[in-house]
């Protein structure tokens, strides 16, 4: 097992992070260009959020059998093809014409980026030992958020000066770059068994998984966090090309860097070993709700101050939820962690969905009303899991 601190453990770290960087870059790149978008093809908030809405629903729908296919071949010759198959994708998208061909586009690019999200932290859990995951999996995050900061600041700033679809061929360049780069640099595993295991097996992982309610509860828990966490900053986009802002998308594409807060927060649930990771995962929404509360305000730096409490704790619950699943799996852990950001990314789909629609009904206020709904909701789930027993979980933190 590679220990922490070792020099495996930062080429292995180093490998993973960077490719982990670039999918959340060309996950998130569209994000703040949504209302430019919007006016482009002169369509409504929810007709343009399906361009946001089918890489995350895509992604979700092929991370389980990306996960199966990784129990037969490996998990690394799964991550490089879907780092290689991203840039492909791009092509379709530089010469979509139409609302519809963006969004299909949009739906492959999500079908090549769950090939490396989805399978690289069942990596970490079979190659680290119990120490160097712990650690491994707070800097995997970190790099998620920095990797979704910097793909919203350079296709706000670049779609700006030059267009999206500039944006777009620029950043397909530096994936294959990263892809290659990857390739080079991450080893074959040394502890991956084979799983040839048959389609009922699999089926069976699955409804083992999901009928493990410690488990299926942190899902729910990381899809509803992630419906109000990435649908606020959506929504916010908009709020803020608006009266009385009238920001550009360059400037209101700045709000993404109190992603930040959440970088440093994930980095922080290393230092949590000594508590319970479901007493953090209420820390963290609670800081989170916070900040929705701050949004209600009109300065910008109210509005700034709560999106960063908002990202502080949401990725600080994230990251426990995330690592609950991986902990407490005690089988096909791919299986189980792909099953985990199925709901996260559902829930951040649909959610978009909901949130949109009240802003179109009631503006902001009425985006408030439905986020707190979405907490209690939140609440009645990690109040569920404090009932469970928790085998490995003050471990995993």
């Amino acid at each position: 097992m590679i220990a922490h601190k070792s020099k495996a453990y930062f080429v292995v770290s180093c490998a993973l992070a960077f490719g982990s960087f670039i999918v959340f870059c060309n996950l998130y790149l569209l994000q703040p260009v949504l209302p430019k978008l919007m006016q482009h093809f002169h369509v409504s908030e929810v007709t343009i959020n399906w361009v946001f809405a089918a890489t995350s629903l895509a992604l979700s729908c092929s991370l389980v059998p990306w996960a199966l296919l990784s129990e037969r071949v490996g998990r690394r010759p799964v991550m490089l093809t879907g780092l290689l198959l991203t840039p492909l994708s791009t092509v379709i998208i530089l010469f979509s014409q139409s609302i519809e061909a963006l969004i299909v586009a949009r739906a492959l690019v999500g079908l090549s980026l769950s090939a490396f999200a989805g399978v690289a932290v069942a990596y970490m859990a079979e190659e680290f030992d119990p120490h160097a995951f712990r650690s491994a999996i707070g800097a995997y995050i970190a790099a998620n958020s920095l990797g979704g900061i910097i793909g919203r600041l350079y296709g706000g700033f670049v779609s700006d000066s030059f267009g999206w679809q500039t944006a777009y061929y620029l950043l397909s360049v530096l994936t294959i770059l990263v892809a290659l780069f990857v390739w080079k640099v991450l080893p074959k595993q040394q502890h991956f068994k084979t799983q040839r295991l048959s389609l009922f097996d699999n089926i069976q992982n699955i409804k083992r998984h999901l009928t493990n309610y410690s488990l299926w509860f942190a899902m729910l828990v990381g899809g509803v966090n992630f419906a109000i966490f990435v649908n606020v900053y959506s929504v916010m986009t908009f709020r803020l090309s608006l009266e009385p802002y009238s920001l550009s998308t360059s400037v209101t594409s700045m709000i993404f860097i109190c992603y930040l807060a959440g970088t440093f927060s994930s980095s922080l649930t290393g230092k949590w070993k000594k508590y319970s990771p479901t007493t953090g995962m209420l820390v963290g929404a609670s800081i989170s709700f916070l900040g929705v509360l701050c949004t209600l305000g009109e300065p910008l730096y109210l509005l700034a101050l709560g999106l960063l409490l908002i990202s502080f704790g949401s990725f600080f619950l994230h990251t426990l939820a995330y690592g609950w699943v991986s902990t407490n799996a005690t089988h096909a852990k791919a299986t189980a962690t792909s099953l985990y950001l199925v709901h996260y990314y559902i829930g951040g789909s649909l959610g978009g969905f909901l949130l949109l629609s009240l802003w179109q009904h009631w503006a902001w206020n009425g985006v408030v009303g439905g986020a707190c709904a979405l907490y209690v909701l939140l609440s009645v789930l990690i109040l569920s899991l404090v009932k469970r027993k928790e085998p490995q979980s003050k471990a995993l933190a």
